[in-house]
């Protein structure tokens, strides 16, 4: 049956046909797929339900709806209609947070545009002396969130902070402004003018995929204000669409209050995050002062 299911998804279209059809039936199962050759077979109501996500999946509604998980980094996240389901690349932003959190004993992290909380909940889990404060503005995007943060706090990781707000707003989190150490995001940087693939034009929201025109509505603002928020020294990491390898380093560079920018690839070598550090003195650079960015 997970042969032939797998057959099915690929004629479908499926980049990893074996592989969904495995999870789908170890989900039916309710077994590890690392275990399904000693599950026992299907029932015929399992087989019934086994067909039905498959029809649902070859019709490219979302795997990770059908199960309602999620995996990230070492985290399994609650997600479904109304949220962003985090993606493999997005790991490398948060290991990098995570990395940068290390350096100090008690970090403030930040992480903006939320949605299912797969970053702020990874720095938790492997930063437990961080304090850790996730913002997102949509309400069915909120509700995943709260719930995957009660269950982390539940499963005794550190308990983040949830904050309802527009990540555009130049007034956010005014009362952390100078004080942050690690402020991270991976907001919507889809060119408006791209055609994205069924699973996530049907599915995934609209406001959590596209950033306008030009893919960088909120990328800007976001830069901006993370300039005020963070300490000086402190550090930024940002996600963007893999054409943007230059234009977000530049806009880093241009407002005067990094340093040290840099863009890093995903694993198939496409841009996809930039990093900055926020200027030790806090200030922008005089008048002609040339900025340079680098790539990792």
């Amino acid at each position: 049956m997970v042969a032939r299911a797998a057959w099915a998804l690929a004629e479908a279209g499926i980049e990893a046909p074996r592989a969904e059809a495995e999870l789908l039936a170890a989900y039916v199962l309710d077994v590890p797929r690392g275990r399904l050759a000693l599950a026992d077979g299907f029932t015929a109501a399992q087989l019934d339900r086994f067909h039905t996500l498959l029809d649902r999946r070859i019709a490219r509604e979302p795997l990770q709806h059908l199960t309602g998980t999620a995996g990230f980094r070492r985290l399994e996240l609650s997600v479904g209609p109304g949220v962003f389901v985090p993606r493999p690349e997005t790991e490398l932003l948060a290991g990098w947070g995570v990395e940068q959190g290390r350096r100090r004993s008690h970090p403030l992290v930040v992480d903006l545009c939320s949605g299912s909380g797969a970053i702020a909940l990874s720095v938790a889990q492997e930063l437990p002396g961080a304090r850790v404060v996730a913002v997102e503005r949509s309400p069915a995007a909120l509700d995943w969130l709260r719930r995957n943060a009660a269950d982390r706090a539940a499963a005794g990781d550190t308990p983040i902070e949830v904050v309802a707000a527009d990540v555009t707003d130049p007034e956010l989190l005014a009362e952390l402004v100078g004080r942050v150490d690690v402020l991270l995001c991976n907001p919507p940087y889809v060119p408006r003018s791209v055609v994205v693939s069924p699973d996530v034009a049907g599915h995934d929201p609209d406001e959590a995929v596209f950033g306008g025109v030009d893919g960088l509505a909120v990328i800007r603002p976001v830069i901006a204000r993370a300039a005020e928020l963070l300490r000086p020294g402190g550090l930024l990491g940002i996600e963007h669409d893999d054409t943007h390898g230059t234009a977000v380093p530049g806009l880093l560079s241009a407002d005067g209050r990094f340093e040290a920018v840099e863009d890093h690839p995903d694993l198939t070598d496409r841009p996809r995050f930039a990093t900055a550090s926020h200027r030790a003195d806090g200030q922008r650079p005089a008048a002609g002062t040339a900025w340079q960015t680098g790539s990792s």
